[in-house]
């Protein structure tokens, strides 16, 4: 799909592996009605090669949307049919990954942040998914990769990916990768930020969209950035960590909506509904621990429900 007249979101949450799952999401949006919300990645073969269990991966609740399908691969036929066989679960967007530097993603998979080296490639993807698909494709990327990391390099990348595909929208994590020598983990903090760039895109790309992301962790730097031209602002960790003080003040400081109304103990209570259903239908299968991991938990006891716990901040 050409976005002609797509607009970003002000506030959307980071995919991240093993953190933004169902689960996650569930509680975000008990949070916030307005943040998007976003997948983990998927990477286009397990889509295809899961074709007869594709609710284990794609299915979500009706509650999340807006919600975003980010997808990663370096096979070309693999990424057209996991789109087509997406289409059937009306993700709000589609989002190309063009940032993940992990070994597994980015060495032995040959795709993530290793596609910035290739923008011709990653063109044809964008070309490929959007074609489709009737919703909006958009790419998250870093800013560099090892060596490759002069601003005039990003804005090459920009620019031909820009050129020769529907995309007009880019996330863009405001630090380079270094493929060897860091874990993800590390990927994400010991590179430093150059805002700098990312700022540099706005003004040299005024017919394209870009949502800044790395190292936000308030919400007031949230608006300092849409104030400073942001056309979104994507927060990572700082909203999986601290959800209630992050999620919490998106709808009325960033949206001007109303607030949710449920206080910390509510959106408690209502999460353990939740996980008791979850637990009720599929018995052991899903992990206590991955259930309540998102919620800050302390100490933790079973006790027939689904916990007792000393929440890490106090109710209200």
């Amino acid at each position: 799909m050409v976005a002609d007249h797509y607009s970003p979101p002000l506030f959307s949450v980071a995919p991240m592996m093993d953190w933004t799952d169902h689960h996650y999401r569930t509680l975000a949006r008990l949070i916030s009605k307005h943040a998007w919300l976003y997948t983990e990645m998927l990477a286009a073969e397990t889509i295809v090669y899961q074709k007869g269990n594709l609710d284990r991966f794609l299915a979500y609740s009706p509650d999340q949307h807006p919600i975003v399908l980010q997808i990663g691969g370096s096979n070309l036929d693999n990424l057209a049919k996991a789109t087509e066989l997406a289409n059937a679960y009306c993700y709000d967007e589609i989002n190309f990954n063009c940032g993940c530097p992990s070994p597994r993603v980015a060495g032995r998979g040959c795709f993530g942040v290793r596609l910035m080296l290739d923008p011709k490639f990653v063109a044809e993807a964008i070309s490929l998914i959007a074609a489709n698909t009737n919703v909006p494709v958009t790419v998250k990327c870093r800013i560099g990769v090892d060596d490759h990391d002069s601003y005039n390099e990003l804005c090459d990348f920009i620019y031909k990916v820009s050129s020769l595909s529907p995309a007009k929208h880019f996330v863009i994590h405001s630090r380079k990768a270094l493929l060897k020598g860091l874990s993800p983990a590390e990927n994400r903090s010991i590179p430093p930020l150059k805002y700098e760039y990312f700022y540099g895109l706005l003004r040299d790309f005024p017919d394209l969209s870009f949502t800044i992301n790395g190292g936000i962790a308030s919400i007031d730097e949230v608006n300092g950035a849409l104030k400073a031209g942001a056309h979104g602002v994507m927060v990572g960790r700082a909203a999986y960590n601290n959800p209630w003080h992050i999620l919490g003040h998106v709808d009325t400081a960033i949206y001007g909506a109303s607030s949710s109304g449920l206080t910390r103990r509510q959106v408690l209570e209502k999460y353990q509904v939740y996980g008791d259903s979850v637990l009720q239908r599929y018995g052991l299968g899903p992990s206590l621990r991955d259930i309540v991991k998102d919620l800050g938990v302390k100490t933790l006891t079973c006790t027939g429900g689904l916990l007792s716990s000393f929440f890490l901040l106090p109710f209200i």
